[in-house]
């Protein structure tokens, strides 16, 4: 199956390049049961893509957890300074990026989490990190103004390469659903990686959908294959 030819490739990071999803689920377990609350799926499914405080407001308003997200969001601090540095990279994902930086395909990461969020995530991980020609980090970035599944996160990304590449010359990779729509409303390709658990009807909307990076073939959008 041929797709329209791109010239720069945007990233997501968690759930798609990083198996941090998995943490982040114990993070926020963990902060609720200390109010007796349970931190479900279908809250969780709501939450991929947004911002940091838009993920503390949902929480603690869905719970009725008696905290304000500056207190909600310092409880997680915590628990991510323990889990966080275990992290370990999604199937597939380092040989997808380092094969379109050896090849010359403009790539960069568009992340809702914060600066401070993806330096501990990626703290063991600092050349893969380098591969990226600009990162993109919503939560702290002030030209990010909304959360997926607003598109700005990737129209700022795409923005800030040097030869400022039209949206529709841009493919995204997510993994959530969230991430899905914030990529179709900026008028780019997705290609979703998504949890199992996710519905097939709610990713309708994708260009391509990948049970693992493992199974993504570069040529089939105008990419360098591997050799």
């Amino acid at each position: 199956m041929a797709f329209k030819k791109v010239t720069h490739v945007l990233f997501d990071l968690d759930g798609l390049l990083i198996d941090s999803e998995v943490l982040y689920t114990q993070m926020f377990t963990a902060v609720c049961a200390k109010y007796n609350k349970e931190f479900t799926w279908e809250l969780k499914k709501s939450l991929l893509g947004f911002q940091g405080h838009e993920c503390a407001e949902k929480i603690t308003k869905t719970l009725d957890i008696p905290l304000s997200i500056e207190e909600f969001m310092k409880l997680c601090q915590k628990e991510c300074e323990v889990l966080f540095p275990k992290v370990q990279l999604m199937p597939g994902a380092k040989k997808l990026v380092e094969h379109l930086h050896s090849k010359g395909v403009p790539i960069a990461l568009a992340t809702s989490s914060s600066k401070e969020s993806v330096d501990l995530k990626m703290k063991n991980f600092p050349e893969f990190l380098g591969l990226f020609q600009h990162l993109t980090m919503g939560s702290t970035d002030p030209e990010v103004t909304k959360g997926k599944p607003d598109p700005a996160i990737f129209l700022v990304c795409a923005s800030r390469f040097p030869d400022k590449p039209k949206a529709e010359d841009c493919l995204v990779f997510e993994d959530a659903v969230n991430g899905m729509k914030a990529a179709i409303n900026a008028n780019m390709q997705v290609v979703v990686v998504p949890d199992p658990r996710i519905p097939a009807e709610d990713l309708k909307g994708a260009t391509l959908v990948l049970k693992s990076l493992e199974e993504f073939k570069p040529e089939a959008f105008g990419l360098p294959s591997f050799d």
